[in-house]
């Protein structure tokens, strides 16, 4: 059952000297490319414990700077080449950023030269700031709240700061939001989860094994202790008060943002960053979702310039341009980089309607209408899978969230880890590739998972496209006992033409191979035994739900 309370675990990791050509510690300033640089300045936080952060302000400008903080434990003087270790550069082509930008974060160059000063911070416990570091912690996002205070009230300060940055940089956006700290006029949460245990340690109760075990020892130096992130995994398996420390309440967030998600970072910070913009109750936010690289999306020319109209208007007041685009803006898909944006007035669309395609395990199709008869199948629960295929007659946009209604059962053991993908298949049947995961370039249109044991929803916040699971028990299964089962496919936005079909994969192993050309996701402590059998038709209503969304033209009753 979740323990109401928790101490942290600790343990050492690499200490800054063990990087190579490691910048020198301590203070100092200099003037470089018009920018007044000082490395290394101390900051302190409500406990006396010191954090060290670089500042880059424009020189010769003294004051009235709005400030642009990137809060991620990296290093903020890092001098690993920033995205050269992943496959192609990220798709960031190098004239994007100069020398001074950071991993994932927004470049002070070009915003110095636009008037702004930027923050780069060391948290608690990194590099060399002092303390012990936790991680995407409410812990973590006070000391946050604190060096936002600070820079707002520095003599070179308007008072006015915004927070930049992805992943790691977004997902503190949430937590210090959520603080509400008084100097604090916009964020930019680009593409960062919201709930460390739903979204990217647990996928549906399901450990993540491969990307997040090995986060700790690849990217974080330190001279003194830091979470033991791994050691707290094992010993908080339920969503109990660790893990709420890692979910902040989103409806506190009251600040203007911009808030940009991806349909392509399935499995990490797909569902945490629209959920973000779905809870929070800020009455000034925008939402664009596309299906591309997100660093590549980021560092984008075009992309920064509207992150600079965004901010010039609530940290400096001199644009109105945010105030004419559309609340949501997003891309419908039809293949790897092939889609086109769309303006929407909300997120998800009021005007989907939610369909069903049932399971048939005779024929391993989804039909129109639920068959009659019943009907089962079955595969290796180590090795094997299900297929279901349906053919759309014309051309049908899905957007928004799916759910996959199971009955399932084992021959063996007493759970079951379902691995679900749904892919589009073109009119010969071919698989019809998209983005994936920050380099990939063969992904599925959309993936969800399910540890069985876990499938115990919370009533109040599931709704009939989107199961939210309680984690705080197990239920095990008996062999031969048929249970139903929801599953929440995370959204995405595909267009199908005619003569194409969308396809669900049920198995019990991960859909996408490994390759080396960056960071992937990978579940391999699976409790999978003997044979998986999926039940159809007749009284077993398994069913895919879908987001089917009319042409705009065609009015919805």
């Amino acid at each position: 059952m979740p323990q109401d309370s928790f101490e942290y675990l600790w343990r050492r990791v690499k200490p800054p000297e063990a990087l190579p050509k490691t910048a020198p510690f301590g203070y100092r300033k200099s003037l470089e490319d018009g920018m007044a640089i000082e490395r290394d300045v101390a900051v302190a936080m409500r406990d006396g414990v010191r954090i060290y952060i670089d500042l880059f302000r424009p020189e010769g400008v003294a004051s009235d700077l709005p400030v642009l903080i990137a809060w991620g434990p990296y290093g903020k003087h890092n001098p690993r080449g920033v995205y050269e270790r992943f496959h192609n550069n990220a798709s960031v082509k190098p004239e994007w950023i100069s020398r001074h930008c950071g991993f994932e974060s927004p470049d002070p160059l070009y915003w110095c030269r636009h008037g702004y000063a930027v923050i780069y911070a060391d948290p608690r416990g990194t590099w060399n700031s002092e303390g012990k570091a936790t991680f995407w912690s409410s812990d973590e996002a006070r000391d946050f709240h604190d060096l936002i205070e600070w820079a707002g009230i520095q003599p070179w300060s308007n008072g006015k700061v915004g927070l930049a940055g992805v992943s790691y940089f977004a997902i503190m956006q949430w937590q210090v939001a959520a603080l509400r700290p008084a100097h604090l006029a916009a964020i930019n949460p680009w593409e960062g989860y919201s709930d460390s245990y739903r979204e990217r340690l647990k996928h549906g109760g399901i450990p993540e094994t491969l990307f997040g075990p090995q986060w700790l020892d690849r990217s974080i130096y330190a001279r003194g202790e830091v979470e033991d992130v791994n050691a707290m995994i094992e010993q908080h398996p339920f969503f109990d008060a660790y893990w709420k420390t890692k979910a902040p309440d989103l409806s506190r967030i009251e600040v203007p943002a911009y808030v940009v998600a991806s349909w392509s970072d399935q499995g990490l910070h797909t569902r945490g960053t629209l959920e973000g913009f779905k809870q929070m109750s800020s009455r000034q936010k925008w939402l664009e979702v596309h299906g591309r690289y997100k660093w590549e999306y980021f560092h984008h020319p075009d992309n920064v310039e509207k992150q600079r109209a965004f901010f010039d208007h609530f940290l400096k007041g001199s644009s109105d341009e945010v105030l004419q685009w559309p609340r949501v803006n997003i891309e419908v898909r039809e293949a790897h980089y092939q889609g086109r944006m769309r303006a929407e007035t909300e997120w998800p669309l009021a005007r989907t309607r939610y369909t069903r395609l049932y399971l048939d395990g005779a024929s391993g199709t989804l039909q129109d209408t639920a068959p009659a008869q019943e009907a089962e199948a079955r595969y290796d629960a180590r090795q094997g899978r299900s297929t279901f295929d349906h053919r759309f007659t014309q051309d049908t946009e899905l957007t928004g969230h799916m759910k996959l209604r199971l009955w399932v059962e084992t021959t063996e053991g007493h759970d079951m880890d379902l691995l679900v993908a749904v892919q589009k298949l073109d009119a010969q049947g071919r698989e019809v590739p998209f983005a994936f995961f920050s380099v990939y370039d063969n992904g599925p249109v959309a993936l969800g998972w399910l540890r069985v044991s876990h499938r115990e929803q919370d009533p109040r916040r599931s709704t009939e496209w989107q199961p939210w699971l309680l984690h705080e028990r197990e239920l095990p299964l008996q062999p031969g006992e048929c249970v139903p089962v929801d599953i929440e496919i995370w959204a995405s936005s595909t267009l199908f033409r005619a003569g194409e079909s969308l396809r669900v994969v049920v198995q019990g192993h991960d859909y996408f191979e490994l390759t080396p050309k960056g960071p992937m996701l990978g579940h391999n402590d699976l409790r999978n035994e003997g044979t998986h059998i999926l039940r159809t038709g007749g009284r077993y209503d398994a069913h895919l739900l879908m987001p089917v969304i009319p042409p705009t033209t065609e009015k919805t009753p």
